[in-house]
């Protein structure tokens, strides 16, 4: 099967082509970032770019592990450039070279380029390192395919969205995953792509040696997704097993699986006051099949699955996003952008004469679209003028 193009990011890159900026290609491993630098390469000779123009450099393969200092890099790359045309870098998992930052920033000093590179962890442009390059890059987050993409890599666009959501919601988006038929493959891949990203990029990169608090720290954020999780909670939970453990462990555990894109942690926002709110937030995973992976099956909830995937959804389409207070009520979601902001509650069905749904958005401002997203189809339509949408419908229109 052919990999599809995703048209949501090359939109985004397009405009940037032959711009003094540096993309940075951002998100979790194994979620098509190095194919996006593909297609944008071929969106460069298909403008009529030579090949020699063109670098293409991935870090994780062996052939450039000499090259891993800045400064040895710099030199190999400085013979390879033609000075009388622009050059165009492509650098795919440029966090293994020692201070790329410095490299970045001195070839877009010393040659006429376009650069483009990649990177799995959240604090690649952080730090004194990041200095180099601010105000000169713009950062494009990458996440795993959504539903209308994992429609259309499986060629199931002219069926209904519905027979195939199931699937979609127990294994994710992967593209790897998405393409194996085989269900204890997908789980298998899930697994190896998961625990890849926790010993590699979580524990190799802080020297944890000894893992297994911060296995049950990722085991405790699928379990609990869209629950409202301060630190306190989950080191509680943790001694309680018998686990020795200080909330400033538990704290930097989180900050590193945030970090390596594992999950997304969503802060609370107080709409009467328009403040954000410190302490407890929600977390979501990058991706659900990580949740069928890795828990057993009585952990999992249907429901907190879904809301997980509304949130996927709302960052894909470029929304920032907050757990709503208002008062004593909570809103699931509110997702704002430049021209638009929404209210959304998120539930598997709606139970027979409770009217929390609706209830929680009785006082909010007007004006703004209020949504209740639902996986019963007997749910959908307008319940006391508040819009009921069905899941598929809203991920895939």
């Amino acid at each position: 099967m052919e990999p599809i193009l995703r048209p949501l990011y090359l939109k985004r890159i397009e405009p940037m082509i032959d711009t003094e900026f540096i993309k940075v290609i951002t998100g979790v491993r194994r979620s098509g970032k190095s194919y996006l630098l593909l297609m944008i390469r071929d969106q460069l000779l298909k403008r009529g770019i030579s090949e020699m123009q063109i670098i293409y450099l991935n870090f994780e393969n062996p052939e450039y592990f000499d090259l891993l200092d800045y400064r040895k890099l710099y030199e190999y790359l400085k013979k390879k450039v033609d000075k009388s045309k622009k050059t165009y870098f492509f650098f795919d998992e440029i966090q293994e070279v020692h201070e790329w930052q410095k490299l970045i920033n001195g070839l877009r000093v010393a040659f006429d380029s376009d650069i483009y590179i990649t990177g799995s962890n959240a604090s690649l442009l952080s730090g004194e390192l990041a200095s180099y390059l601010t105000g000169r890059y713009v950062q494009i987050p990458v996440l795993p395919l959504t539903f209308r993409e994992y429609l259309k890599f499986k060629n199931y666009e002219q069926d209904d969205p519905a027979r195939h959501f199931n699937d979609y919601l127990e294994y994710g988006g992967f593209p790897s995953v998405v393409l194996q038929d085989n269900n204890q493959l997908k789980r298998d891949v899930l697994s190896g792509i998961y625990n890849s990203i926790l010993l590699r990029d979580v524990a190799g990169r802080a020297t944890i040696k000894n893992t297994e608090v911060l296995e049950r720290v990722g085991l405790f954020l699928l379990g609990n997704a869209g629950q409202l999780i301060s630190i306190n909670k989950i080191a509680n939970t943790l001694r309680s097993s018998g686990f020795k453990i200080s909330n400033n462990t538990i704290e930097a555990y989180l900050n590193l699986l945030q970090d390596a894109f594992l999950f997304y942690k969503v802060p609370r926002y107080d709409i009467r006051g328009k403040e954000l709110l410190k302490g407890q937030g929600k977390f979501y995973a990058v991706d659900l099949g990580f949740v069928r992976s890795q828990l057993r099956r009585e952990r999992i909830n249907r429901g907190s699955k879904i809301e997980n995937l509304v949130y996927l959804e709302l960052l894909s389409r470029g929304y920032e996003v907050f757990v709503g207070k208002y008062d004593t009520k909570e809103i699931d979601f509110v997702a704002k952008n430049d021209s638009d902001t929404l209210y959304i509650q998120v539930t598997d069905q709606i139970p027979q004469n409770n009217t929390r749904e609706t209830d929680n958005f009785l006082h909010l401002p007007t004006g703004y679209r209020k949504i209740i997203i639902t996986n019963n189809w007997d749910d959908v339509g307008v319940i006391d003028g508040i819009e009921v949408v069905h899941i598929t419908d809203f991920l895939t229109k």
